[in-house]
């Protein structure tokens, strides 16, 4: 019996060779060849791009055999590729979706799967079923055209999406300021698809642009994994000090996600920056329009939400949930706490290169440092603080989450509970507006604890309380 693919939070992933294997993404293809067809897409184009895990663009051709052996073309991306530059193409080309192979921020011996709709966005929930329910149990029944069979016939095209997604980006921000800012950028593009984005973007004026971490290197040295959090990114805020360095600019893997470090080496959070950048969206750049967020992410939004009158949506976890959202609402910003953000006007999906050209933007607008910005939104909305825990989970997932039901704490941190949400896992909403969040991660066997907090030597004790519940202490 071949093992049954899932769709997690944001795609498909497994462990490379163990059941991330040829076989499995050409039985995946073939569902999603299917589920294409079904939905009258047969003989349009597919977009398929790919990180610098190992293999990656050889699981990309594989995926580009099974396409285009259903009847479905291909343009492929010529090299590896950022996520929101790959979502883009998509509209750019008029595609019917993508295929991306990546696992975006998962350790070394991962590689994953994403899917995407005809906006460059995630396939919402209903669709990603659909998609397993036609993933044939075995390879035999697996439509295959052989890739220079395929490219000779005119059904594969390789081409660079980056030219037309710098000409869009210039649509939406004006690059030249930044350029002339005088800034010093440390980039740490944590071996994945944003090596050579900023220094590209941002040469020929006085900003200077210094990468870390920017070649290939599937095994990702100096961290654990590709997430833009701490310790992975302990070697880039070092290099931000030793270099006198004004701001640490991180992408992940794929580059869909972004993290900030501040001119002294500081961190600054993921839910800090989604603050930072609704903030700068509705002060700086005076646009309206709705917030979407994760129920994982930070209440400071909806304090702006009610300062600046506009609505502020709360989904589950995964851009699946986000980016349908955000298209219903016609939403300025949504995003998530893994520190992936998507704006008005760009694709419904994660993009680190916009979102750190914004954050820089904020910066020269108000001649500030990002320690400065941050100080300017805690005037604004009281100071946030937040942490998480991962813990390995394996077991019974049902009577885990019987045993967090039934634990029904009166004060946690010693903090009194107002409250349980249960849209995606346990949020148990705290009296000073904060919260603490169980949750199953989608992608992954851990558990992850985290919480948000207004009182910042309580962080410790409420992640405790909160793992105390979950049975992991």
């Amino acid at each position: 019996m071949s093992q049954k693919i899932i769709f997690g939070t944001d795609g498909w992933r497994g462990s490379i060779a163990e059941d991330y294997t040829f076989a499995n993404v050409r039985r995946c293809t073939q569902g999603f060849a299917d589920y294409l067809i079904n939905h009258g897409k047969k003989g349009q184009w597919i977009v398929i791009g790919h990180d610098k895990r190992f293999l990656s663009e050889n699981f990309a051709r594989a995926a580009a055999e099974v396409l285009t052996g259903n009847g479905i073309n291909v343009y492929l991306t010529n090299g590896a590729t950022p996520t929101p530059v790959i979502a883009y193409a998509v509209v750019d080309k008029k595609a019917a979706g993508a295929v991306n192979i990546t696992a975006s921020h998962n350790p070394p011996a991962d590689n994953g799967y994403k899917v995407r709709n005809e906006f460059g966005g995630a396939i919402d929930p209903a669709g990603l079923k659909e998609i397993e329910s036609l993933i044939p149990e075995t390879e035999e029944s697996v439509r295959r055209l052989p890739f220079n069979e395929a490219e000779d016939k005119g059904m594969v095209q390789i081409f660079d999406a980056s030219i037309n997604y710098i000409e869009h980006l210039k649509d939406l921000i004006d690059l030249e300021p930044i350029k002339n800012a005088g800034f010093k950028v440390i980039v740490d593009a944590m071996w994945g698809n944003g090596a050579g984005w900023f220094s590209r973007l941002l040469t020929g004026g006085k900003t200077q642009v210094i990468e870390i971490h920017n070649e290939r290197n599937p095994i990702f040295p100096e961290m654990a994994r590709p997430e833009p959090i701490q310790p992975n990114i302990n070697v880039g805020l070092r290099t931000v000090v030793e270099k006198g360095g004004d701001i640490l600019l991180i992408t992940d893997g794929d580059a869909d996600r972004a993290g900030v470090g501040d001119e002294k080496g500081v961190f600054i959070n993921q839910l800090q920056v989604f603050g930072l950048l609704a903030y700068y969206f509705l002060e700086i750049r005076k646009e309206r329009g709705p917030i979407v967020k994760t129920l994982s992410t930070t209440s400071m939004l909806n304090k702006l939400g009610k300062l600046y009158d506009v609505p502020v949506y709360e989904t589950g976890v995964g851009f699946k949930y986000v980016a349908p959202k955000m298209l219903e609402t016609d939403a300025m910003i949504g995003g998530e706490e893994s520190g992936g953000y998507a704006f008005k006007g760009n694709v419904p999906e994660r993009d680190g290169i916009l979102a750190g050209l914004y954050i820089l933007d904020f910066m020269v607008k108000l001649n500030k440092k990002p320690s400065e910005l941050l100080a300017l939104l805690f005037e604004k909305v009281g100071p946030h603080y937040y942490d998480r825990i991962d813990t390995p989970f394996s077991g019974d997932r049902k009577s885990r989450e019987q045993m967090i039901l039934n634990a029904n704490p009166a004060t946690i941190g010693g903090l009194k509970v107002e409250g349980l949400n249960t849209l995606d896992g346990y949020k148990f909403l705290l009296e000073d507006g904060g919260w603490m969040l169980i949750r199953f991660s989608g992608t992954e066997p851990i558990m992850r604890v985290y919480c948000e907090t207004t009182h910042k030597d309580n962080v410790k004790n409420i992640l405790r309380d909160g793992q105390k519940i979950a049975g992991l202490a």
